[in-house]
């Protein structure tokens, strides 16, 4: 009796066994379910962010990627402080000491040959290797690929200019007035060489600023791109009837 008991026992352990293996199965499927689920969730959440340029990829695909990216989001620091040096200097001895830009290519040229000179010549006696000068040549197909690119770009502002004098997008001239305003505004304002240096040091910082602070950024700009809608409503409100008749036939 005692026997049949134990083979009874021993019988039931299985079944146990098998059906915690089976709360563990759904357990296991109902967790992937909702991590499926949530990461589903986070994805339609990050589409539904608004991102300034329309974009939904990151800004180092915007500004093109490659080395101008690495140089624009400091991935280079080397390159990238030698450039925004190279532009400070150039800056303070042009506005500052008012030299000339010919005068000073010519002065940082004459500096580099002589430096270059009495390094070749010296180096034997000092029993060192010369200086290794690289052959720069212009390719043609880079010279192709710059001359395809720049047509491109001219054309598609001459495109723009006529599309906006010609009245077809209402929307088109008002952007491409209060564009032309404003930088005539800044020119006023600021010289070649100072508005070029601008850039230059908004280049190096905005995109890294940025890429840091997204999303407290996208949200300012959303704010701000709702209000501005608003106005540009408001405007268009006050234009004549006429206009907007002409524009819908």
């Amino acid at each position: 009796m005692a026997g049949h008991v134990e083979e009874s026992v021993h019988a039931e352990e299985p079944v146990a066994s098998d059906v915690e293996g089976t709360c563990d199965c759904l357990h296991s499927s109902s967790s992937d379910s909702e991590d499926e689920k949530f990461e589903a969730l986070a994805t339609i959440a990050e589409e539904m962010i608004w991102r300034f340029f329309g974009r939904q990829r990151p800004i180092h695909h915007v500004l093109g990627g490659g080395r101008s990216a690495d140089i624009f989001l400091w991935r280079n620091k080397k390159i990238s402080s030698g450039i925004l040096a190279s532009a400070t200097a150039t800056w303070i001895f042009l506005e500052l000491l008012q030299y000339s830009l010919l005068t000073l290519v010519c002065y940082g040229l004459i500096l580099s040959i002589a430096i270059l000179f009495l390094w070749s010549n010296l180096s034997g006696l000092f029993r060192k290797a010369p200086p290794r000068i690289p052959q720069f040549i212009i390719s043609e197909n880079l010279a192709q690929n710059i001359a395809l690119d720049l047509r491109s770009e001219i054309n598609g502002a001459v495109s723009l200019l006529r599309d906006a004098a010609l009245g077809r997008d209402l929307r088109k001239f008002i952007s491409v007035v209060g564009s032309l305003l404003v930088l005539s505004i800044i020119g006023n304002c600021f010289d070649f060489l100072t508005l070029l240096f601008t850039a230059i040091i908004l280049l190096h910082t905005l995109p890294v600023l940025y890429e840091r602070y997204e999303d407290i950024i996208d949200g300012i700009g959303e704010k701000a791109m709702a209000e501005i809608k608003k106005q540009y409503a408001k405007v268009l409100s006050k234009i004549p009837c006429g206009i907007s008749k002409f524009k819908r036939q």
